[in-house]
């Protein structure tokens, strides 16, 4: 997911890149950043860790309308609902699906019910968010960090737990317009040849 978001700001703001595969040895990668957490990007031999900052530094290149809004107040609105997106949607969904990835006397079945109370938790909040709005939008920009973040926490989220199209009519327009925006369904497309690697099935609604 969070590679996603880098990859989704890269998309939108059309900046020329190389993507390198990470394998099961990650000695390369923390020798750039202690972690060995992805993504990372390196910009000029400068290795720059963390999606939201990814996305931030991308701001630089390109002409597209900024990621990171230039009002101060529209500003912090991005950066708050991409920590919402991170930390209720893509948290819990991580923790659903490195549960099934762990042997049967490891498994937290309390700590997945938790996850699945998050998200429900999420769409509510993002439901609301979205009404309040009126908008169709997060923030009063077209397109901002916010929705790098949102469009593969939700995509994943609709997979382990899906979005009830009745009792959320807002994100469900939201939802489906993130999915057919062309730099969001550029990584979807990309990403289809390792469908095999998730762990749990893979639901019939979700393209």
């Amino acid at each position: 997911m969070y590679c996603w978001k880098a990859l989704i700001a890269l998309y939108e703001r059309d900046v020329q890149f190389e993507s390198e595969l990470v394998e099961a040895d990650r000695s390369a990668l923390a020798a750039m950043w202690s972690p060995a957490s992805i993504p990372v990007l390196v910009d000029d031999g400068v290795a720059i860790p963390e999606s939201s900052v990814i996305v931030e530094h991308l701001d630089r290149f390109g002409a597209a309308p900024p990621l990171i809004p230039a009002g101060r107040t529209d500003a912090l609105q991005a950066r708050l609902w991409d920590r919402v997106a991170d930390g209720y949607l893509a948290t819990p969904v991580q923790r659903i699906v490195f549960d099934a990835l762990r042997p049967t006397d490891a498994k937290d079945p309390h700590g997945v019910e938790q996850a699945h109370a998050t998200l429900d938790l999420a769409f509510a909040t993002l439901e609301r968010r979205l009404d309040e709005q009126g908008s169709g939008r997060l923030t009063d920009a077209e397109f901002t960090l916010a929705d790098c973040a949102a469009a593969p926490a939700l995509h994943y989220a609709d997979v382990l737990h899906r979005l009830d199209r009745d009792a959320y009519p807002a994100l469900t327009a939201y939802f489906d317009r993130l999915m057919a925006r062309p730099s969001v369904a550029r990584v979807i497309d990309e990403a289809r040849p390792y469908r095999e690697l998730f762990p749990l099935p893979w639901p019939g609604h979700v393209s």
